[in-house]
């Protein structure tokens, strides 16, 4: 198995306090592994370790076989965080084509078109991303993580803000990313994505307390 984030005694302490670890895990290419957990459990330190947002305090962290935070993993790691951080300035089309087209010059206006297509902005691509509500500007910044290419989809608790029709649309989505082969981890307790997901982590004070796997996603409910 490809390993796409590999952890090894990883700690994160803040002014002394523990918020993470010590952590091991691994998540290998094509996993779809929902992160689970109460609120200070660590799981939204775990991503944005991650995603180089932040500086491990102990320990070994790699996504892809690269440093966080490095110009190589960067290439390779998409990360929406749960507060969307958004160019303000330009358009919703305009963001996503140059999200799209900064990450790779090949077929990024199909992949835009696609991402806001996905999304349901396309009529809301001459807008001004202050212009939208809270669940418009999730979608856009979910938008902004799917128009790029990807090794491993890192997701902050996107669910929260969508309706049910908006999460029912993004499950699906970063399922298909999963089975295109990236690694997709994602911070949420959503029902649809927790029974589309392969692979459940829990994180409980900073430490992993079950790691359930299974070969296929559960059957949807009628």
């Amino acid at each position: 198995m490809t390993e796409a984030l590999a952890a090894a005694a990883l700690v994160k302490d803040y002014a002394g306090a523990r918020a993470l670890g010590p952590l091991g895990l691994s998540i290998g290419a094509g996993e779809l592994v929902a992160l689970v957990g109460h609120n200070g459990a660590g799981k939204s330190t775990l991503l944005r370790l991650a995603a180089g947002l932040l500086d491990r305090s102990s320990g070994e962290l790699t996504v892809c076989g690269e440093r966080p935070g490095t110009l190589a993993a960067r290439r390779l790691v998409s990360f929406v965080p749960d507060t969307p951080v958004l160019y303000e300035d330009l358009g919703v089309g305009e963001l996503v084509q140059y999200i799209a087209r900064l990450h790779d010059p090949t077929g990024w206006r199909e992949r835009a078109a696609g991402a806001l297509a996905q999304l349901g902005l396309e009529a809301r691509a001459d807008q001004l991303p202050r212009q939208l509500s809270r669940g418009l500007r999730q979608r856009l910044a979910l938008a902004l993580g799917l128009a790029r290419p990807s090794s491993l989809l890192l997701l902050d608790e996107p669910f929260g803000p969508l309706d049910p029709a908006s999460s029912e649309v993004v499950a699906g989505l970063v399922a298909e990313r999963a089975a295109a082969g990236a690694a997709v981890v994602v911070s949420s307790h959503d029902p649809d994505f927790l029974r589309a997901a392969t692979r459940t982590v829990t994180l409980r004070n900073g430490e992993l307390v079950d790691d359930a796997r299974r070969s296929r996603p559960a059957a949807r409910r009628p």
